[in-house]
């Protein structure tokens, strides 16, 4: 019955017809089969239909090494995986990033052994995941922790964005009608919770002065992350500010995070808006 129902009809009635007669009679009590018969009608409409299907993960990548000069950590998760030109762009970033991290440590110990003082192994470590995955866009974010022997180590952030439909790396710039219109889109919503979060961490409301740790800094100068709860479209932006930008060191990073609103939404092309969410 189901090749008949295939071949009797193009493809957007074809769907329909699976969707009705080609699936199980009313009669059949298994709903287990019921349900899984009910997802692939689903899947081969929205197929039919020319609906943006989601792509399968691979398997995550980690990698984690230790020697006396240096321990080296970098990771990704599956969704990477999942599309080669991201395997091979952050596969030469790994090895450009260890590879120069090997020289350091290398001149730092032959430093230390020439100045008569302790050589303290260099530490690098980088983690990519996901922020963002829907059928139009993968975004991605990381962190990366870097320890040279100093007092402290220090924190960076990235991130990532490929287009789905084009096939393509992109970023959020890109997508922006002018950085000017976004700046303004997300400049008072940004600095309220800036704010906020700096009280929350203080335990006293931010006094404005002229020092980066008062003041409202330009959050386009940060990292910009785009966010989804739902994996269905983008719905929220958040600016990672690291150490020393927006507070002292013992304050850490600020995850600012701001949902998509009206006009966050009418900052990006039309050509994006598909991918976020209507405000």
């Amino acid at each position: 019955m189901r090749d008949a129902c295939f071949w009797a009809m193009g493809p957007l009635a074809t769907a329909a017809l699976f969707l009705s007669a080609c699936s199980p009679s009313q009669h059949d009590n298994s709903a287990p089969a019921n349900h899984a018969a009910n997802a692939e009608a689903t899947d081969f409409a929205n197929r039919m239909a020319g609906a943006e299907q989601p792509v399968p993960a691979g398997k995550p990548f980690a990698v984690s090494e230790k020697t006396d000069l240096l321990e080296f950590v970098y990771d990704y998760p599956g969704q990477v995986a999942a599309v080669p030109a991201l395997v091979s762009k952050l596969g030469k970033a790994m090895t450009e990033a260890k590879e120069n991290a090997l020289k350091m440590a290398r001149e730092d110990q032959k430093s230390a052994k020439e100045s008569g003082y302790p050589f303290r192994k260099h530490s690098l470590e980088t983690h990519w995941a996901v922020a963002a995955d829907t059928p139009r866009l993968l975004a991605l974010k990381s962190e990366t922790y870097i320890f040279t022997g100093g007092a402290h180590g220090m924190t960076g952030y990235d991130s990532l964005l490929w287009d789905r439909r084009m096939k393509r790396e992109t970023s959020l710039a890109v997508m922006m009608t002018s950085p000017e219109a976004f700046a303004s889109a997300i400049h008072d919503g940004f600095c309220k919770e800036l704010d906020r979060q700096r009280a929350e961490k203080r335990g006293a409301p931010v006094v404005r002065g002229d020092d980066d740790f008062t003041k409202c800094i330009d959050p386009m100068k940060e990292v910009l992350v785009l966010t989804s709860k739902d994996g269905k479209l983008i719905d929220g932006v958040t600016v990672i500010v690291g150490p020393y930008s927006a507070g002292p060191y013992a304050e850490g990073s600020y995850n600012v995070a701001l949902p998509v609103d009206g006009a966050i939404r009418d900052a990006i092309k039309t050509e994006y808006q598909d991918a976020f969410i209507a405000a």
